[in-house]
């Protein structure tokens, strides 16, 4: 079994940058890709971006490509999600997920543990 919890969330205005924070504890975390995924009020959860274990580029929907990194420290067993010149199209409650598949790294019925969410509003 795997726990993960978020954290990291706010309000803040346009052009601000925050720093999400997802804590996996349980089974192994090298064995897992981790990834970032995010809904908005009357939406459908989208992939946002992840990340492996043990080198490769990470990838990232187009949508947040150049504005938001994702990263993990396997020592901590920690990943987070430094978000950059937010928008308010930014806004959702956003979850880390973990899965043992990175073919289907995109696709949330390949995620096996998901945390409980964060929310982020980005709004002036």
């Amino acid at each position: 079994q795997v726990q993960l919890v978020e954290s990291g969330g706010g309000l803040v205005q346009p052009g601000d940058s925050l720093r999400l924070s997802c804590a996996v504890s349980g089974r192994t975390f090298s064995s897992y890709r981790m990834g970032w995924f995010r809904q908005a009020p009357g939406k459908e959860r989208e992939f946002v971006a992840a990340i492996r274990w043990g080198g490769g580029p990470p990838d990232y929907a187009d949508s947040v490509k150049g504005r938001f990194t994702i990263s993990r420290d396997n020592a901590g067993n920690s990943v987070y999600l430094q978000m950059n010149t937010l928008k308010p199209e930014d806004t959702a409650v956003y979850y880390c997920a973990a899965t043992t598949t990175w073919a289907t790294r995109r696709r949330i019925d390949q995620y096996d543990y998901w945390g409980q969410g964060t929310q982020v509003t980005v709004s002036s």
